[in-house]
């Protein structure tokens, strides 16, 4: 199962918050590296993959695509939520994956040409309009994506580990399947590689150092 890094991207810098409440995020600081610079971020912890958000592009207030593909360059993969509205605005870049999100991404999902879907879940719902996710997991069956993503939105950033019925998710979806959010231990990684998904996003149970930063490095699980 493979260990992706995640990192938020607010005004030009790396930042940690919780639960989606990106007016409570703060610049991320990790000991031993002095800076919230993205390149400097990815450079110290040197991930094997990345999943990046770039938060003000999602909200529609700016963008971050010079430092996006410089974090991608450093990577074998970077996977790239900036809050895609059209097939137009797919990045290109080394490295890059474009991710789709529900919560930008409109409601025709399937005229998108690839990258990744993130299934954006918050109270158990996909946001923004409060379908099953498990039914959206299945109908990107049809879709041209390569993989999709279930990102549990109420749990980013807070370690606060992983919701009931993962085999139910992970079965509602034919397609490579990662798991975000919540992710707080070695244990709950386990849980993941066994329930069958393909790859889980971490960062702050790696700051924390509950995931060693060696598993990132190396891009999975032992």
């Amino acid at each position: 199962m493979d260990l992706v890094l995640a990192l938020d991207l607010m005004g030009g810098r790396v930042v940690h918050g919780a639960r989606g409440e990106r007016a409570t995020y703060r610049p991320l600081l990790v000991p031993g590296i002095p800076s919230a610079d993205p390149p400097a971020i990815v450079t110290a912890l040197s991930p094997r993959y990345l999943y990046i958000a770039d938060l003000d592009r999602i909200m529609g207030k700016g963008d971050h695509d010079e430092a996006i593909r410089a974090c991608a360059r450093l990577t074998g993969r970077s996977y790239v939520d900036r809050g895609i509205r059209s097939p137009g605005d797919y990045l290109a870049g080394e490295n890059l994956v474009n991710v789709v999100g529900t919560e930008t991404g409109g409601p025709d999902l399937g005229r998108y040409p690839g990258g990744f879907l993130s299934v954006d879940v918050r109270d158990g719902k996909v946001i923004p309009r409060g379908e099953d996710p498990l039914e959206i997991l299945a109908l990107a069956g049809e879709w041209p994506f390569g993989g999709c993503i279930f990102l549990n939105l109420g749990s980013v950033g807070t370690a606060a580990g992983l919701p009931p019925g993962l085999g139910e998710i992970r079965d509602s979806c034919e397609k490579t399947l990662f798991y975000g959010g919540g992710v707080a231990s070695v244990e709950d990684l386990e849980r993941l590689r066994d329930a069958g998904f393909d790859g889980a996003i971490v960062a702050t149970a790696v700051h924390r150092g509950a995931i060693p930063r060696e598993w990132v490095r190396r891009g999975s699980l032992c």
